[in-house]
């Protein structure tokens, strides 16, 4: 299974454009992170349906943030993003009459399930100026 990094990189792209202070084209984000876009219009407005960023037309316009980033969570745009899968281990469904296999499966099942909640009430702590911060910190 391939690794889903949209919540990476939409992190990485509002942090950016706290620090930038205006608005960023699709394009300039596309550079950042090397991909076409199209795919960077189709994922913003999924943050944008959720209030996280505005979308400014015309000359000079472009993408802004629409709250400030110690209003914003990670847990916020991991469920903008549509609350892609936390851990890409899968379950197996090849002998379903399987007893030994039921139980592997709800052994990984409820194990995955606990460390999910873990990680999303974690996401819940952690807001996005704690990672602005983290890069100012940085580069002084």
């Amino acid at each position: 299974m391939r690794k889903d990094s949209r919540l990476s990189r939409m992190l990485h792209v509002l942090v950016h454009m706290h620090h930038l202070e205006q608005a960023v084209t699709s394009d300039n984000i596309a550079i950042m992170l090397g991909t076409n876009p199209v795919v960077v219009r189709r994922t913003m407005s999924l943050l944008r349906e959720q209030g996280y960023v505005n979308a400014v037309k015309g000359h000079g316009g472009g993408w802004t943030l629409a709250k400030p980033l110690h209003c914003i969570t990670l847990l916020d745009i991991h469920r903008s993003l549509s609350e892609a899968s936390l851990f890409t281990i899968g379950l197996t469904d090849e002998h379903t009459n399987c007893p030994i296999e039921k139980a592997v499966n709800l052994a990984i099942d409820d194990v995955l399930h606990e460390a999910g909640q873990l990680v999303l009430r974690r996401f819940a702590e952690v807001t996005l100026d704690k990672l602005a911060v983290e890069y100012t910190a940085k580069l002084s």
